[in-house]
């Protein structure tokens, strides 16, 4: 037995072994090969043996015949369909080259679009889709109780509200009581007074018709014509009814018997002078302006209301408009009406608001943003954001993440719009993930690798099939 407690012990068990290695290979099924120390150790022998403490060799035993290896399987050639754009661009190129700021373009293999995956499927490794920021959303049932269409406007006066003052008789205008736009005015105050001398002459003819039937009535008695002195009368009334002379001025003619030379002008309701055309002194003609007021305890906010949203707002809504020069305060209004046109340049709808205005707050020409609450119906609706729904005009679709780094693009219907989501009518399902970040990028790899798959490019056009 050969102690292996020894350098020269193990060098002599190992050169035996070597040499051995033919006849071993040689001895037949069943019999031990060689004996081997029970605890593992390097100890080798061609006899049963023992060890110190009196246990058994461990015998080793030939294995079966091991059968041959299967000859690898020669590793066909990749081909190169074409080199893409490194930012994901909708640029190819038959042969390596760079873009714009010095990346390489990235090579594409027709193995990495020969699998099941659904036209346009894009694979992007781990690294790749952590450095485009790519975000996930799960597709959700939510309930559709209401949205929120938003929009901007500018206020302006209620046009019901607004009235223009004038006269029907030209003349001077001899003093003016209300000197200043922006002065307030209540119905009935005098604005101004005005010597017109078709004024006075229509005082005077009443007065002449009033005494002449006065005296006729006396002589009527007697059988006189005091009916058509009271026709003349009623006549020359009219006719300063017609001429707009108040009737307080009337009954003052009536009382006192004496024509006066100034007649006044009153405001018809209460407001605001936006607008005062005339100064002290001036000649005016009949119909000339004198005076424009607004009323100003409720005004019109005009909101321009995108086309997408229009058919959401009716009227009777409530609306919710804020401005700059109010900082943290809202304002209520109701929509009132809905403009018949829309501005063809920025494809809007002008939205009517009746706001209260009873502190005066609200000034025309200032600018809103404005929340109108819709309800968009009842119950739930399969909804994704907005940010995964990819819009092209002719074309909507999301991104769905399948796992393992494949997106695969799919078509869908849209329904309507939420604050910061849209309802999916078909196309995906409930518990699906979709892209919500990154998404144009993949959108344009998915484009060119769907349009590839149906191009057959003509011989000599791309590179050499193998790639070194």
């Amino acid at each position: 037995m050969i102690r292996p407690d020894t350098g020269i012990g193990v060098f002599l068990i190992g050169a035996l072994w070597f040499l051995a290695l033919p006849a071993i290979a040689a001895v037949p099924d069943g019999k031990p090969l060689y004996y081997q120390d029970p605890d593992g150790k390097p100890a080798y022998t061609a006899e049963p043996a023992k060890t110190a403490d009196g246990r058994d060799y461990k015998p080793i035993f030939t294995d079966l015949p091991t059968p041959p290896l299967p000859a690898a399987k020669p590793t066909p050639p990749r081909k190169l369909l074409y080199y893409r754009n490194p930012m994901g661009l909708a640029d190819t190129s038959p042969a390596p080259k760079k873009d714009s700021m010095g990346m390489d373009y990235v090579p594409v293999y027709s193995d990495e679009a020969a699998n099941d995956d659904p036209p346009g499927t894009v694979r992007i490794s781990p690294g790749k889709i952590q450095t485009l920021g790519v975000r996930t959303a799960t597709v959700e049932m939510r309930p559709a109780a209401s949205r929120t269409v938003r929009a901007t406007g500018f206020v302006q006066f209620d046009e019901r509200h607004l009235v223009t003052i004038t006269t029907k008789a030209a003349g001077w205008i001899e003093h003016l009581a209300v000197s200043a736009t922006g002065d307030e005015v209540k119905r009935g105050q005098v604005l101004a007074e005005l010597y017109a001398p078709d004024l006075v002459a229509a005082e005077e003819e009443y007065l002449v018709a009033s005494r002449m039937g006065g005296h006729a009535m006396g002589a009527g008695a007697q059988g006189g014509s005091g009916s058509d002195n009271g026709s003349l009368t009623a006549a020359a009334l009219q006719r300063l009814r017609t001429l707009d002379v108040p009737e307080d001025e009337i009954a003052r003619l009536r009382r006192t018997g004496v024509a006066t030379r100034r007649i006044a002008i009153r405001a018809v309701q209460d407001g605001v002078v936006i607008e005062k055309p005339v100064q002290e002194g001036m000649r005016i003609a009949a119909g000339e302006p004198l005076y424009k007021t607004a009323d100003l305890a409720t005004v019109w906010l005009i909101a321009d209301v995108q086309e997408r949203d229009l058919g959401l707002v009716r009227p009777g809504l409530t609306a919710l408009a804020s401005f700059a020069a109010f900082p943290g305060q809202t304002f209520n209004g109701v929509v009132d009406f809905i403009y018949p046109a829309l501005t063809a340049e920025t494809r809007t709808a002008r939205v009517r608001i009746v706001m209260p205005n009873t502190d005066r707050a609200l000034r025309a020409a200032m600018y809103a943003s404005v929340e109108i609450a819709v309800p968009v119906g009842t119950g739930s609706v399969m909804a994704v954001p907005d940010s995964a729904v990819i819009d092209s005009g002719k074309r909507q679709l999301v991104l769905i993440a399948k796992g393992e780094g494949r997106f695969e693009p799919r078509p869908v219907r849209i329904g309507t719009h939420g604050d910061d989501w849209i309802e999916i009518l078909d196309g995906i399902k409930p518990g699906e993930q979709v892209v919500t970040g990154a998404n144009f990028l993949i959108d344009a790899e998915s484009n060119i690798r769907a349009a590839l798959q149906t191009f057959a490019p003509p011989s000599g056009s791309v590179p050499k099939d193998s790639v070194p």
